[in-house]
This record gives structure tokens, C-alpha cells and sequence, in this order.
């Protein structure tokens, strides 16, 4: 990856860390102080509704006592019985609430105060009325010292329950001010995503456009290479073409050469022998023999001689056509090589240089067999169709994997250049263990 690259993917990543790290913190922020606001605030109702329960536990005490103390019914004690075995618990209750609040510690303490004096009022009135003291119950009743404790239980719970309503005010504030922070940070965070979604599709667009130069050069170059291949392709294949005229040309002038200067030699010495044997008296065996040797020897050379001419440049083609030289070109092979060698041939329209291209490429074929296949029996093919002409070689030999050919089978490659040069196409079928076949399709051409 480019520097440029990375320069722009170092703008656009510390901004969506800042914005991840931004939503993180307030989000965090946020949930800390409301649950602390949410905590506080639930303080603040519990207490208040603490309060409340103990001014109505007081209340009822004040009420059932005042029932019992004007009718005498006991059932009115019930309900004080009750309130004032309820109002401990709720001292107990606002006491562990008022302990980590300094500030209403003194109020709660002169409440315990005015309530424990209430209750002993209580108390002694409802003494009084059991022992029938009228009189003194009475007297009790009268006096404005309930009423004023009552009036301060009330003022300082009033106070108490003030200072829970300022607590509860403060909290929701703080839940209210959580909740504007989280929207202004959500906003920022909004914004920075925005910045840093914008900055990335500018860069992608920019690496898009980058990416499609890149392959635009690429296909240029691709294209160039191409093409350079082609042509570097088709000069070797004119040239291989060329060599193979070369070569063809080559092998004409030398079997010439030897039909022509050794033929004439080969013949002139058989003729010298011929008109040697009037000369020499042949009655005797050992004149006989090296005269019959010497005959024999000639005869040996002037078939080699033939053999070679024909292996450089098969007259037969030129001067009996394709069927019947590869009928001589398969039955001297089976001859020399001990193989059964069946035919079927048929004559086909092809040119000069397809009618040698056909020739070599069963000459090449049969001497691969020879070499490498290890077969009995071979099968030599040439069918005409009305598109095209079909020569199969096929072999019952040894075959090989067609993966594994050698990158120096030269007489492969030369067999498929051959064909493809003419126009046509070459394919070798073989499995090891099932044989060879070699088939070649070349176009039909007018001789």
C-alpha cells in the first residue's frame, strides 16, 4: 500500500476512534452521574414517604387515644397500639437514612425529641384513664403542651420534608443535565461521524479512481505483453516454419546427391563386376565366391542407398501419392522392426506440403513406437470426410501420461507444428498400460 494511502486512512481512522472514544465517555458519564441522580432521588421519596408514615402513625396514635380517653372503649386503643409500635420502626428507618445527611442530622434529632415527648404525653394520659384519675387525664388533655409538640413534630418534619424536595429537585436537574449532555454529545458524535463517513467516501472514491488507473495501466501492459507475444509467436513459428523447408529441402538435395552421384557409382562398379565375371574363370570355387560376395555387397549398398533417398525424400510420394507410399513406408517398417503394422487408407485431396506433412507425421509416429512403446501391433488410418482428412497412428504399447511429456520431445512438438502449419490439429491420446494414439484432422486441399 502507497504512502498516500496510508496518509488518508490516518485522517479518517483517528476520527472514528475519536467518535467511537467520545460516545464511549459520554455515554459512560452520562449513566454515572443519573444513577447517582436516580439513587438520590430514590433517597429522597423514601425518606419523604418515611415522614409521611410517621405523621400518620403519630396522627393515629393522637386520634385512637383521644377515642379511648373521651369513651372508655378499648377498641380505640387498637389502632394506637399499633402506631406507636410502627413509629420505632420508622425512627429506626429515617435514622439510618439521616445518618450520612449532616445537614438534617439535628432536625432528625429534635424530632426523635418532640416525638418521644408526644408519646410520653400520650403515655401518661393513657395511665391516667385506666386509673380513672378524670381529673388529671383531663387536666392533661387541656393544656396546649400536646398541641405544641404536635405543631413541632409537624414544623420539623415540614423542614425535613422541604429539604427531601430540594434533594429531589437537585436530582432530577442532574438527570435533566445528563440527559442534555448525552444529546450535545450525541450530536458531536453525530458530527464527527459525519466528518469521518464523508472523509472515507472521499477516500474510497479516490481509491476507486486510483485502483482503476492501476488497471488501466495493467490492461496496457497486459495488452503490450500480449501482443509482443503474438508476434515473438508467430516469428518463431515462421521461423520453425522456415527451418522445416529448410530441413525438407535439405534432405531433397541430399537424396538427390546420393540417387545421383553414388547411384551413379553403385552402378558403374556393378557393372565393372558384371564385366569382370567374363574375364575370370569362375570354375574356381574361391573366384566364385568373392565374385558372388562382391555382387552381393553392391546389391546390399544400392538398397541402402534406395532406403536412404527414400527416407530423405520418399520418391514415392511424388511419383505413386500418399496411399501408396505409406503402404511401402508401413510394410519396410514392419519389415525392419518385427511388427504387425495393419492399414486402412483411403486417398485424400491434399497438397504437396499436407501430403508430406501426413507421410512424416506417420514416419515420426512408427519410429516412436519402435523406440519407446514396446507394442506388437500398430494401426495406420487415413480417412477422407467431406470437411476434412483424419490419419490416426494407434499402438498397443507400453503409453505414457501425457502430463509428464519431456519440455525436449522435440518430435512431438515437431509433429504438432507439422500439422498446425498446414492448418490442421494434432492430438496425442495415451494411458500408461493402455496404448497410444496419435490423431491428426487436416483440411481438405486441392492438389
Amino acid at each position: 500500500m502507497s504512502w498516500s494511502r496510508l496518509r488518508k486512512i490516518a485522517v479518517s481512522l483517528p476520527l472514528a476512534l475519536l467518535a467511537v472514544a467520545l460516545l464511549v465517555g459520554i455515554n459512560e458519564t452520562g449513566y454515572m452521574r443519573s444513577h447517582a441522580a436516580v439513587g438520590d432521588l430514590a433517597r429522597s421519596h423514601a425518606t419523604r414517604a418515611a415522614l409521611d408514615r410517621l405523621l400518620q402513625n403519630m396522627l393515629n396514635a393522637e386520634t385512637g387515644l383521644r377515642g379511648y380517653l373521651l369513651t372508655g372503649d378499648e377498641r380505640y386503643l387498637q389502632p394506637y397500639e399499633q402506631a406507636v409500635a410502627t413509629i420505632n420502626t420508622n425512627l429506626d428507618e429515617l435514622r439510618q437514612t439521616y445518618r450520612h445527611a449532616p445537614q438534617d442530622l439535628d432536625d432528625f434529632s429534635q424530632l426523635s425529641q418532640q416525638i418521644t415527648r408526644k408519646l410520653s404525653e400520650l403515655d401518661l394520659s393513657l395511665k391516667l384513664r385506666r386509673q380513672d384519675n378524670d381529673d388529671a387525664w383531663k387536666f392533661v388533655l387541656s393544656t396546649d403542651v400536646g398541641k405544641e409538640n404536635m405543631d413541632a413534630i409537624r414544623a420539623i418534619a415540614a423542614r425535613l420534608v422541604a429539604r427531601s424536595a430540594q434533594q429531589t429537585e437537585h436530582s432530577t436537574q442532574e438527570i435533566l443535565h445528563s440527559l442534555m449532555l448525552s444529546r450535545i454529545g450525541i450530536a458531536a458524535v453525530a458530527v464527527v461521524g459525519l466528518l469521518a463517513f464523508y472523509l472515507y467516501l472521499r477516500q474510497t472514491s479516490a481509491l476507486q479512481a486510483a485502483h482503476a488507473r492501476e488497471q488501466e495501466v495493467l490492461a496496457r501492459e497486459r495488452d503490450r505483453l500480449e501482443q509482443l507475444v503474438r508476434e515473438r509467436t508467430a516469428a518463431l513459428s515462421e521461423l520453425a516454419s522456415h527451418l522445416q523447408q529448410v530441413r525438407e529441402e535439405e534432405r531433397a538435395h541430399l537424396a538427390r546427391e546420393l540417387h545421383d552421384e553414388l547411384g551413379a557409382l553403385l552402378t558403374a562398379a556393378k557393372l565393372d563386376v558384371a564385366r569382370l565375371k567374363s574375364r575370370i574363370d569362375l570354375h574356381t570355387p574361391e573366384n566364385a565366391e568373392r565374385v558372388q560376395h562382391l555382387t552381393e555387397t553392391l546389391n546390399s549398398g544400392i538398397a541402402l542407398k534406395r532406403r536412404i533417398i527414400e527416407d530423405l525424400r520418399p520418391s514415392s510420394l511424388s511419383n505413386l501419392g500418399l496411399t501408396t507410399s505409406l503402404e511401402i513406408l508401413t510394410r519396410d517398417f514392419a519389415q525392419r522392426s518385427n511388427l504387425q503394422i495393419d492399414t486402412s487408407l483411403e486417398s485424400a485431396k491434399l497438397s504437396d506440403a499436407a501430403q508430406l506433412t501426413v507421410y512424416r507425421l506417420v514416419q515420426e509416429s512408427l519410429t516412436n513406437i519402435s523406440k519407446y512403446a514396446n507394442a506388437r501391433k500398430v494401426l495406420v488410418s487415413v480417412h477422407s470426410y467431406p470437411n476434412h482428412v483424419s490419419v490416426q497412428v494407434r499402438d498397443d504399447g507400453d503409453g505414457f501420461d501425457i502430463s509428464s511429456i519431456a519440455p525436449d520431445a522435440h518430435g512431438l512438438f515437431g509433429m504438432r507444428h507439422r500439422v498446425e502449419a498446414a492448418g490442421g490439429k494434432l492430438t496425442v491420446t495415451s494411458t500408461p498400460g493402455e496404448g497410444t494414439l496419435v490423431s491428426a484432422v487436416l483440411p481438405h486441399t486441392l492438389t
